[in-house]
């Protein structure tokens, strides 16, 4: 099992002028530590419950792109990109750059997108929800298309595309890895069976259905459900001084046994780094073998 970190928070102590700082702190500290991948969220305004609204947030590929630098081995993707935020064609274009300058470390996580508030706050298109999942689709379509020797149209509901040239092509071969966000029964989870190889979901009592109801997709569209990697959103909190690594070892160990290779989440007070490093130090060497 792995540890991955989620940072959804950028107000640090000392404010935007020492963000940047702080930020590649942070990450460098999650990678010495043993983390596997580092992602940011794809909102624009802050979200409950991690802050109030007028907090700071950065847009995702440009810190994704930031963060490609300062790093060397984490895998770096947007949990999730937002698909109607951005035109097919160009987040395309963005995921294989950031794949390029990472020398092959990008992911493409995606999902439908339920952010309203900031959407029309900002001018977005922000469609009904059953468009935004065709368009999820379409978007994931165009993806693998423009990420193949096909540089053809497409020719979609929602989106049309004269010629899907792509040069230079990723690294990562045959393309960056698809996590697809949600744990929608209908919908999701099969667009994961499909086309992703990895899903991701939130931890509780929830995870052993939705995992079972993930393979009765694969096994229906005869896809290899242990090729995909079984991610999860948790809370990574070790406590002051380290006094909840026992009990967070035995959550992660919970959901080990149920299939669960990756546990991505955020880490409470990360700007101090203490944290990061006890879960460097006391869980990552510890869930390495399971």
């Amino acid at each position: 099992m792995e540890l991955g970190l989620h940072i959804a928070d950028f107000t640090f102590p000392d404010g935007p002028s020492t963000l940047a700082h702080d930020l590649s702190r942070i990450a460098v500290t999650a990678e010495d530590g043993g983390f596997a991948k580092i992602s940011v969220m794809d909102h624009l305004w802050q979200i409950e419950p991690v802050g109030p609204i007028d907090t700071e947030m950065l847009e995702a590929y440009t810190t994704l792109g930031y963060l490609a630098a300062v790093t060397k081995k984490v895998d770096l993707l947007a949990w999730v990109t937002a698909t109607v935020y951005r035109e097919p064609g160009l987040l395309a274009k963005a995921v294989t750059t950031l794949d390029v300058l990472s020398k092959g470390r990008a992911y493409l996580g995606i999902g439908a997108a339920w952010n309203e508030d900031e959407s029309v706050g900002l001018g977005l298109h922000f469609p009904p929800t059953a468009e935004r999942f065709e368009r999820l689709e379409e978007t994931l379509q165009i993806c693998l298309q423009m990420w193949s020797e096909n540089d053809g149209p497409f020719e979609g509901a929602h989106y049309q595309l004269g010629r899907t040239l792509n040069v230079p092509q990723p690294l990562r071969r045959p393309h960056p890895p698809i996590l697809i966000g949600g744990g929608g029964e209908k919908k999701t989870l099969r667009l994961v069976a499909q086309y992703a190889q990895a899903c991701n979901l939130f931890g509780g009592p929830e995870v052993a259905h939705k995992l079972e109801v993930l393979k009765s997709h694969c096994d229906a569209l005869g896809t290899d459900y242990d090729a995909i990697e079984k991610t999860v959103m948790f809370p990574l909190d070790p406590g002051a001084g380290g006094q909840n690594v026992d009990t967070l070892l035995g959550q992660l160990e919970d959901l080990s046994k149920l299939g669960v290779t990756h546990v991505h989440g955020w880490v409470p007070d990360v700007a101090s780094i203490t944290p990061l490093e006890i879960l460097g130090e006391r869980v990552v060497p510890v869930i390495a073998d399971w």
